[in-house]
């Protein structure tokens, strides 16, 4: 099962938008996946739309039971083979600025679980090949929890100053949380989202970008297009939107999850461990 986290430090610049791609790409593969909605807004809830539930991601950070994420855990509308941890407003009480250990456990504690075997009768659960967490814009428990929970962490940003700034604090995290408390952790990649063609400020901050990351920035940047923001609306995934920008974004989101899968940096990048 791989874990991937998509995180940035400034809201706004598509990270659940990210995060919806590559589910609807692992959906489209037949790839069985699970979005774990971290982000109290709970807008991958939303877009997924996700069955009712008696429980929420909040009730999991109380208690990373089996039994809770069994009720936690929603059929996307989207059809078979994708699942959500949905989230809920209440999940900021667990967004602590300074949190303990045990609590910075608790998803990853929840995350195992997903793996074990179950009674005859739970069909609710797993096996999943595929968790995509989509985190908070801000860096508290949540955030914290998701990068304890997982080995990789996709950083998505998009071409304007404070998010490239975004990036390096989230750049700064993931070093932090590797050497704190889960030295497997890495940044998988720096993902530049929302990109407007012949657009001065996006080249500048796109060349700021790879002059600061090099190889870890991905070589094809997301272009921005409305189709994203209509199949969100549809509530459907970006793949089933037949518009030519749909299938554009389409085909960058299968190319991004076949990196994911397969666990292949992106060509010549650096360990998490190096500064870029």
């Amino acid at each position: 099962m791989q874990v991937v986290a998509a995180l940035s430090l400034k809201g706004g610049v598509g990270k659940t938008t990210v995060a919806l791609g590559l589910a609807g790409a692992a959906q489209q593969k037949g790839t069985r996946a699970l979005v774990v909605d971290l982000d109290p807004q709970a807008n991958s809830t939303v877009a997924l739309d996700a069955g009712p539930t008696t429980a929420t991601v909040a009730d999991v950070l109380d208690h990373p039971e089996r039994a809770v994420l069994r009720r936690a855990v929603a059929p996307s509308g989207w059809g078979p083979g994708l699942d959500v941890l949905v989230g809920a407003e209440e999940t900021e009480r667990h967004n602590h600025p300074d949190p303990a250990a045990k609590q910075l456990h608790r998803l990853a504690r929840a995350v195992r679980r997903l793996d074990e075997p179950g009674p005859a009768d739970d069909g609710t659960l797993g096996p999943y090949d595929l968790v995509i967490i989509d985190c908070p814009p801000s860096l508290g428990q949540l955030t914290r929890s998701a990068l304890a929970a997982t080995r990789s962490a996709v950083l998505v940003t998009d071409p304007t100053m404070f998010a490239v700034a975004g990036v390096q604090r989230a750049f700064d995290a993931v070093q932090a949380e590797r050497r704190r408390d889960n030295p497997d952790l890495r940044t998988f990649g720096v993902l530049i989202n929302r990109v407007r063609r012949r657009n001065a400020e996006h080249e500048f901050r796109i060349d700021e970008l790879r002059e600061l990351y090099g190889p870890l920035v991905y070589g094809e940047v997301l272009p921005d297009r409305t189709a994203v923001q209509q199949a969100q609306g549809a509530r459907l995934p970006i793949q089933r939107w037949d518009t030519p920008g749909a299938r554009e974004m389409s085909a960058m989101f299968a190319s991004l999850l076949r990196r994911v899968l397969g666990d292949a940096r992106p060509s010549g990048s650096r360990t998490a461990a190096g500064r870029p």
